[in-house]
């Protein structure tokens, strides 16, 4: 590609990824909120209202209190999923706080009902105490199925979800650690099929130290990669006993700490390019680029190597030129590229298997078997740019959720016994009513249409 047509694209490309929020500013004051609550009963005349609310209201919460399990027949517990966050490491915006924070857990609420039927519930929290954020969620249990913590800063996130996992009674996921990580793990088992190279023989790059990359790490070495072989870079260098920084915190940085004991057998130093040195996979969930991995440094790869750029708006590198640096499989976060890694394709399934079979807790067991759900449903046309499905191809969040269950079941965390069909039936079912539903709303005009002159809809 000429120096000139690259040009060309990058222009392009900054200004489509600039696009997105440009509309935002646009259509959120249109819409002032992108989700809403609406009823599922019937409300025939206003004699109804005496079976919903008082009177007859007081007949299933006598049957709760005799039963309390009866809380998931009688209400929606059972598929409502509160998304909380502080709002301390909000996209690539940092800590923000609990209202600049408000739109990105609407948003989502918004993916859960679309892509799962599940009903999300925003809940910003106003306090970056990680005891408090602790003792909230603990306290909102009895009204909700199941949580999803977002946009945590590090280390307090790992602390959080660890905490709760312990000690709650329904589930809670960390998203932008277990949700990338499944995904991720998805897209590498794939990758590494491309390639045709054995997940017990390859070396890793884990570019950025964050939640998502401490978790990506964690189910990868889980799944069988040997960390003695890979590599781990946060912003001063790479990850290993020689971290005196590390060493002397390691209270507050566990994860951290343990991944330099772990990692980096060899005794490497130095930084990113020095961590590519000769490996087969670079998995980069750091800062936007494009220059924070360069050409030169994928030529220092093995032969076919795989490269996932997965900062946004812009990756770590652009594709082409990890290609012209030899790599054979890119990836990136981006859905204007092949090979987009994106948590929405795993958090939607996930939660709707865990809500389906009122899991206690969502295991890494449970993600191995989404992420197995996940990189199988692309089957025979899986290559170098066809490693995942898309969002659109709906049918793999069913599939997901019937994988998800299965193995909740055979871990003994399951409150519900169900089949594999019947799962993915009941999951097809009411994904598509949430599809269903909002293109009804659309074309009759409950959601209505922005006006011509607002962006992106034109």
């Amino acid at each position: 590609m000429l120096a000139e047509e690259k040009d060309i694209n990058i222009d392009e490309l900054l200004a489509k990824a600039k696009q997105p929020s440009a509309d935002a500013m646009e259509l959120h004051p249109f819409y002032r909120g992108k989700i809403e609550t609406t009823m599922k009963c019937t409300v025939r005349d206003f004699n109804d209202f005496a079976i919903w609310y008082t009177p007859g209201v007081a007949a299933p919460c006598r049957a709760i209190a005799e039963d309390p399990e009866k809380v998931y027949d009688y209400t929606n517990k059972w598929n409502t999923v509160a998304v909380v966050s502080d709002g301390t490491r909000v996209l690539g915006l940092g800590d923000i706080g609990p209202k600049a924070g408000l739109p990105v857990m609407e948003g989502k609420a918004l993916l859960y009902k679309y892509l799962g039927g599940v009903d999300g519930v925003p809940i910003m929290l106003d306090t970056k105490d990680p005891d408090k954020i602790i003792e909230t969620v603990l306290m909102l249990q009895p009204g909700i199925g199941g949580v999803n913590l977002e946009d945590l800063s590090q280390p307090k996130c790992f602390r959080i979800l660890d905490t709760l996992r312990e000690k709650a009674e329904i589930p809670v996921w960390h998203d932008d650690a277990q949700g990338t990580a499944t995904v991720t793990l998805a897209g590498l088992i794939n990758a590494l099929k491309v390639v045709g190279k054995k997940k017990e023989d390859v070396s890793v790059s884990f570019v950025g130290s964050g939640a998502s990359n401490v978790a990506c790490s964690r189910l990868i070495f889980g799944w069988g990669v040997d960390p003695a072989k890979c590599y781990m870079v946060d912003s001063q260098g790479i990850l290993g006993t020689h971290r005196k920084d590390l060493e002397m915190r390691k209270a507050d940085f566990v994860d951290k700490w343990k991944l330099c004991q772990t990692t980096n057998a060899d005794g490497r130093e130095g930084g990113i390019a020095e961590s590519m040195e000769g490996v087969d996979v670079v998995i980069a969930l750091s800062k936007p680029g494009p220059d924070v991995i360069k050409c030169e440094w994928v030529k220092r790869m093995n032969k076919d190597a795989i490269v996932f750029a997965c900062a946004n708006p812009v990756p770590e590198i652009w594709p082409w030129e990890a290609k012209e640096g030899g790599a054979k499989v890119v990836a990136t976060g981006r859905s204007d590229f092949p090979n987009q890694v994106n948590n929405s394709l795993g958090f939607p399934g996930i939660f709707r298997g865990a809500l389906d079979v009122r899991a206690k807790t969502i295991t890494d067991e449970m993600c191995y078997a989404a992420a197995d759900a996940l990189a199988d449903h692309v089957g025979d046309q899986l290559d170098e740019e066809h490693l995942l499905p898309t969002m659109d191809d709906w049918e793999v969040f069913p599939r997901e959720a019937a994988a998800v269950g299965m193995k909740a079941q055979e871990q003994g965390l399951a409150r519900l016994e169900k089949s594999y069909d019947e799962l993915l039936e009941h999951a097809t079912s009411i994904i598509k009513r949430s599809r269903d539903m909002t293109q009804m709303m659309m074309s009759e005009g409950y959601i209505a249409e922005p006006p011509k002159d607002k962006a992106g809809l034109n």
